[in-house]
């Protein structure tokens, strides 16, 4: 398909390049139910592999899905990502460096974000102010009322919100959770859940000009002003800014919060926590990065302990290589998966694997009772997104469960932040009991024109 003929079929044309300042100000689209023969038009914010990668399956996976614009801040990137849309789609999309000519488009029905993690929820408020829906990559918040108002906004627009947990899409998930709900585990008294890595020391390049391809201004969004460092923004790779609090939740947040969500919903999606206790340092490499190097958290939960151990000290640990993640068939080495779940219930203990990896009950003498496959939910988790746009039906990643998820993240990386501690949790009010320091953390902080909405 070349371009004139895209233009001519709705999904290209000119954008909208009004920059309007405050997004609340933009005009409300009910929502409508989409045939199967409806077009539905994509845009893509945040150009990195990862985002470019899923919307880009999503359009050859799903019947009727293209995607308009492309939009990033960082010129290289965003001439990267026209290119593969043209490459593997067939045609050329609209380029953006500002989200808010995406929001003001009304060809666009949905915006996929997969922007850092400071970005994720301000750019998913301001799209669902503009009557968008909206795919948003995890982890969804770096602090808890972002995510809170994520969800506030998403019920009061009637918005589509698929978080980017894409296990909640996962086979062996529902089979877990229906294993776990008859009993056959026992009464749950202990999980255990990792997040163990080797990445080595993480050392900041000094303060350097702005390079020609980034609008670093605009990068930083609603994130305190600092010079800018090569060890925080890349202009071809992902960049060094999950080692900053600023920006994301270190690897709690990048690898824990797939592990954590779907723990959660096996688990029948319990609520907040009672409390948190969390220790974190760089002691095994001495990195001057913000996030610790080795981070270990407990979430207590009245009836079990969660726990999450791990960081980036762990060279013996491995990921699910492909073959795993692409074969029902296949289990991983328990042992030294870095990413695996052990839920203890009184008559078994079930090893749990995200992203493929399946579930296996282990009862006495070592024996294996139960188990189930899986291969990587991507594909399913995608199609339930266009499916939920179409017929207006909650997804599998809906927007308060994940905020439920994020929230154990944020909780376990400010318990590191305030020095170590033991804090307690009203899960009601989503604030901390014991710690006024804690609740401005909770909280968070915005530079002036990236408020975050006190009402969206």
């Amino acid at each position: 398909m070349d371009r004139r003929n895209f233009i001519k079929t709705g999904a290209a044309g000119t954008v909208g390049l009004t920059l309007a300042g405050a997004m609340t100000h933009l005009p409300i689209y009910g929502a409508t139910v989409k045939g199967a023969n409806d077009k539905i038009v994509l845009a893509l914010i945040g150009c990195g592999g990862r985002g470019l990668g899923c919307i880009i399956n999503c359009c050859k996976i799903n019947s009727n899905v293209v995607i308009k614009t492309v939009c990033d801040v960082n010129r290289s990137k965003l001439s990267n990502a026209a290119a593969h849309v043209e490459k593997y789609l067939g045609y050329k999309p609209v380029l953006a460096e500002d989200m808010r000519t995406v929001f003001d488009d009304r060809d666009v029905d949905a915006v996929w974000i997969a922007t850092p993690e400071h970005w994720h929820c301000l750019a998913g408020i301001w799209a669902c102010q503009a009557g968008k829906d909206v795919y948003v990559e995890k982890n969804l918040s770096v602090n808890i009322r972002e995510s809170r108002k994520l969800a506030e906004a998403a019920a009061k627009y009637d918005r589509i919100v698929q978080v980017g947990l894409q296990n909640r899409s996962a086979s062996q998930g529902f089979s877990a959770r229906e294993y776990i709900q008859s009993g056959k585990l026992g009464k749950i008294v202990a999980v255990n859940t990792y997040f163990m890595l080797g990445e080595g020391k993480f050392t900041e390049a000094p303060e350097a000009p702005v390079p020609a391809w980034l609008d670093w201004d605009k990068w930083l969004g609603p994130a305190p002003y600092r010079p800018f460092s090569p060890s925080i923004v890349s202009e071809s790779g992902r960049g060094g800014w999950q080692q900053y609090w600023a920006y994301s939740g270190g690897k709690l947040d990048d690898e824990a919060s797939h592990t954590l969500d779907f723990t959660r919903m096996v688990l029948g999606d319990p609520q907040h926590p009672k409390s948190v206790f969390a220790w974190g340092a760089n002691n095994a490499y001495g990195s001057n990065s913000e996030v610790p190097e080795t981070q270990f958290v407990a979430w207590d939960f009245g009836d079990y302990l969660l726990t999450a151990e791990g960081g980036t000290s762990f060279n013996y640990m491995y990921k699910a290589p492909q073959e795993i993640r692409n074969d029902a068939t296949k289990f991983p080495n328990w042992r030294n998966y870095s990413a695996r779940v052990d839920i203890y219930g009184t008559e078994g203990l079930m090893y749990l694997g995200r992203h493929g990896g399946g579930w296996q009950v282990i009862g006495a003498d070592n024996k294996i009772v139960a188990e189930d496959g899986a291969i990587f939910p991507d594909n399913e988790h995608q199609k339930n997104f266009i499916e939920c746009i179409r017929s207006r039906k909650r997804p599998n990643g809906f927007i308060e469960e994940c905020h439920r998820s994020a929230t154990l993240v944020n909780i376990g990386n400010i318990a590191c932040r305030v020095g170590n501690k033991q804090l307690y949790f009203d899960g009601k009010t989503e604030l901390f009991t014991n710690s006024k320091e804690a609740n401005k953390l909770a909280k968070g902080t915005y530079r002036k024109g990236y408020e975050l909405p006190e009402k969206v």
